[in-house]
């Protein structure tokens, strides 16, 4: 397995890391519905088994709850160590409303939290989950770049911004990363953020390289349909139509790639993802260790020169015919 440093930074990752979003559980705006705590570190010391060596959360993943439990898997696993990586700026009132901050007094008080939580000294990476309100992007990035010089977080980066928005922040300071949504199913980064990122040094952790499970393999319109109320997917355009049909049709194409090479789906869309010379390392959202068997091979499998060229032409002609 090869490892990847991360932008300008000494973090050498694995090619896919642990995504903590769902492993926060019910009770929230933007949850995937219950999950079992136990379940969870049982997830996660299976994917530190097979090799990932860094775990992706944020604060406002179950209000807490995500890094509560990542530090307890960490706590209780008996190998290595992963790097640690959590965000900022997705606060919550005492009612448990999700509010947009950006604010330096906020930022520094999000981050002793997540460090209390985590049961960490350093966050590996820290974060800014978005970029709201913009007009506060500059303030809040300079704050972080003071929590780094404090030494409160070794490497800072960016989630869910553009390439203007980036500029503004490498202004105050150097950008080590940004988190984008990146899959067959959401490539609207390729026009202008990738290029922007790959040109300064900036170093890429995607997102959602599966669609949020879609391109597990598992997903269908039946089980669209029946996915429960409180799970977040339910509201998103991307599993109603007229996306859902066009994106089924993706999980066919993927499926059929997947039985060609041997592979899981899910393994043939994270490697479309890492075939971007942009991308350092895709996350990866667990929920159970059978999950973590279904795409440990993303790990060293890297997805042939014929797959991508098939994929490729099949996604540029179904996204031109406005499908």
């Amino acid at each position: 397995m090869d490892l990847k440093t991360l932008g300008q930074s000494d973090l050498k990752l694995s090619p896919i890391g642990i995504g903590a979003w769902a492993i926060g559980g019910g009770g929230w705006a933007f949850s995937w519905s219950d999950q079992d705590d136990q379940v969870s570190i049982r997830s996660i010391h299976a994917a530190l088994d097979a090799g990932m060596n860094w775990i992706d959360t944020a604060a406002v993943y179950g209000l807490g709850h995500s890094e509560e439990v990542v530090a307890e898997a960490i706590k209780t696993y008996p190998g290595n160590k992963p790097y640690v990586f959590t965000k900022c700026e997705r606060a919550w009132t005492a009612d448990r409303q999700i509010i947009k901050v950006l604010k330096r007094d906020s930022i520094f008080r999000e981050c002793e939290d997540s460090l209390r939580r985590l049961q960490v000294d350093t966050i590996d990476l820290y974060q800014i989950h978005w970029p709201e309100p913009d007009e506060d992007i500059e303030e809040g990035w300079g704050a972080l770049a003071e929590l780094q010089r404090q030494g409160k977080v070794r490497w800072i980066g960016v989630s869910n911004f553009n390439a203007s928005q980036m500029k503004r922040a490498a202004a105050i300071a150097p950008i080590t990363s940004l988190q984008p949504p990146y899959s067959m199913i959401r490539r609207e980064v390729e026009a202008e953020t990738l290029p922007y990122v790959h040109a300064n040094g900036i170093g890429v952790i995607a997102y959602s390289p599966m669609g949020s499970g879609m391109l597990t393999g598992s997903m269908t319109r039946e089980r669209v349909a029946n996915l429960p109320s409180d799970d977040w997917r339910t509201r998103s355009a991307f599993f109603q139509e007229p996306l859902l049909s066009r994106n089924l049709k993706i999980v066919d194409k993927v499926t059929q790639i997947a039985a060609h090479v041997g592979r899981s789906p899910g393994e043939v869309a994270i490697g479309w993802v890492l075939k971007n010379p942009a991308v350092t390392a895709a996350i990866v959202g667990i929920r159970s260790p059978e999950q973590v068997a279904g795409i440990a091979g993303a790990l060293e499998y890297q997805l042939d020169a014929e797959s991508i060229h098939e994929l490729d032409t099949f996604l540029n002609t179904i996204d031109g015919e406005g499908n």
